[in-house]
């Protein structure tokens, strides 16, 4: 189990009121109240965050917009990794020094079964209309099949409609139409922290929307809580935070499964989100990118559009894409269902520039209209595969004594490396990561999904076992190299996080 020190989830103020104040110096009284309100503001801050990546950038190419100063800047800070990687990316054969990539989430476990499905005659198809410019929604011959898979797979209580459906490349630009069709500039979007941070990319660098973080904890505050849970306090309190800084918030993005966490939101708690959403009037985008890898049966999965009624569905936005469930991250196929048909319409004239060519979206259609392919043989065997390697990879944590989160869905492990950081701040966090990419392994640190607390690192398993295997000794040469515990190491002590899943 993890041990914990307990830890209050709200925001409430401890100080003094005014009238424990009588009998004291004036001075004494309004510095203690300066000091109370300083206390509050950092409670507050513990709780929440603005995000506000303009200020930070510096660029100054003669030759961009100020705006592009800022996109150069995006990839100029976040790439550094992928980079390093792509010049010297792993080959058994040509290049078997070079970097393990177990900081992507991709699945690469089953090329075998999606190139012999692919490759099959069906899959190829040339006619006219295929060549011509589409419905900007989608090919309806796609949106029908769409609508059909979704409803069975997300077992919707009713079929879902194909007017509600609009087909795009890719949940990255599904973001980005969101965040313009749904917020004027500057206003922001609630996200639980940590999360998935090319959103903020995504949604800042068209529509200029930020996000407002709320930060969620490792420690547990009870006996039915578990780390970095979601609770409706702790939105109500990002939102009242963000509203004391004059941030408008338009609405909550929640992805399920979780990432980097894998947690799965049960139907209790994402109606109780729904229900938040809906007394503030805030527009939820749901990111379902994870849906069918759920690889553990007795997490028990629910899409949000498997609830019997949604308490406001004209602002709630499903999306998902064959990236992550497939495999396919490179074929950019992703997908938008919504009620709202004026929200569909805006989506659906972006997609002039984010669509998908005919013969994408032919071959998308025959995929998800093979349900045999599917139940029988992709998704069973993808799970195993999923499951195998999430196996393998938590025992050797588990072997080294590492504590991290078992949640049984998605393709990464949320790893707590807090003991081995050269110091306790986020300087100490990219120390140990350089020392990784240096060892030729290459992970994803904790703040580049604004978790808080420096030393979680994400470590993508869903790669093939040799690669596993390598990619962990290097992992473990690093720690056992480098096993510094922090000078003030945090009091949260951990042992073995594999308790804490559902």
């Amino acid at each position: 189990m993890f041990t914990f020190t307990k830890k209050e989830s709200r925001a409430p103020a401890t100080c003094l009121g005014s009238a424990s104040t009588q009998g004291l110096d004036s001075n004494y009284g309004d510095s203690l109240e300066r000091e109370c309100a300083r206390k509050t503001d950092q409670k507050l801050l513990e709780l929440y965050g603005v995000g506000d990546p303009a200020p930070t950038f510096s660029s100054n190419s003669a030759h961009l917009s100020s705006r592009g100063r800022i996109i150069k800047w995006f990839w100029d800070s976040a790439e550094e990794g992928y980079r390093t990687y792509h010049m010297d990316e792993y080959d058994e054969d040509k290049n078997p020094n070079g970097i393990i990539n177990l900081g992507t989430s991709e699945n690469k476990l089953c090329f075998d079964l999606l190139a012999q499905r692919l490759s099959q005659s069906d899959m190829l198809r040339v006619e006219p209309s295929l060549l011509q410019y589409p419905d900007w929604r989608g090919h309806l011959f796609l949106r029908e099949e769409v609508a059909r898979f979704l409803s069975l797979h997300c077992k919707s209580p009713a079929p879902l409609k194909p007017d509600n459906v609009v087909v795009l490349n890719g949940c990255a630009s599904l973001f980005s139409a969101l965040a313009t069709v749904l917020c004027e500039v500057g206003e922001a979007f609630l996200i639980p922290a940590p999360y998935y941070g090319a959103i903020t990319q995504h949604v800042y660098l068209y529509g200029n929307v930020r996000l407002v973080y709320v930060y969620l904890d490792s420690e547990v505050t009870g006996l039915d809580t578990r780390p970095f849970q979601l609770t409706v306090e702790k939105l109500e309190a990002a939102l009242q935070g963000a509203k004391s800084e004059g941030v408008k918030v338009k609405g909550l993005i929640l992805i399920n499964p979780q990432n980097p966490l894998g947690d799965v939101y049960s139907p209790e708690e994402l109606r109780e989100y729904l229900e938040f959403a809906k007394r503030h009037e805030l527009h939820v985008v749901m990111d379902e990118v994870y849906m069918l890898s759920v690889f553990e049966d007795s997490v028990g999965y629910r899409s949000v559009l498997s609830l019997e009624r949604l308490p406001d569905p004209l602002r709630t936005h499903v999306m998902w894409a064959a990236s992550k469930d497939f495999g396919m991250s490179g074929l950019r196929f992703g997908t938008l269902y919504t009620e709202n048909r004026d929200v569909a319409t805006a989506v659906a004239s972006l997609c002039r520039y984010h669509g998908l060519s005919g013969l994408v979206q032919y071959q998308m259609a025959q995929l998800l209209q093979d349900r045999d392919w599917i139940d029988q043989v992709y998704l069973p065997e993808n799970h195993a595969r999923l499951r195998a390697a999430h196996t393998y990879v938590s025992g050797e944590l588990g072997a080294l004594g590492i504590p991290f989160l078992h949640q049984g869905a998605g393709f990464f492990i949320w790893v707590d490396l807090r003991k081995y950081l050269p110091e306790a701040t986020f300087e100490g966090e990219m120390l140990l990561w350089r020392r990784f990419l240096d060892n030729k392994v290459l992970l994803s640190f904790g703040k580049a999904f604004a978790c808080k607390e420096p030393g979680w690192f994400r470590l993508v398993f869903s790669d093939q076992a040799h690669r596993l295997r390598l990619g962990m000794q290097r992992i473990r040469q690093v720690l056992q190299g480098t096993s510094q515990v922090a000078e003030n190491p945090p009091s949260c002590q951990t042992q073995d996080l594999r308790g804490q899943h559902r």
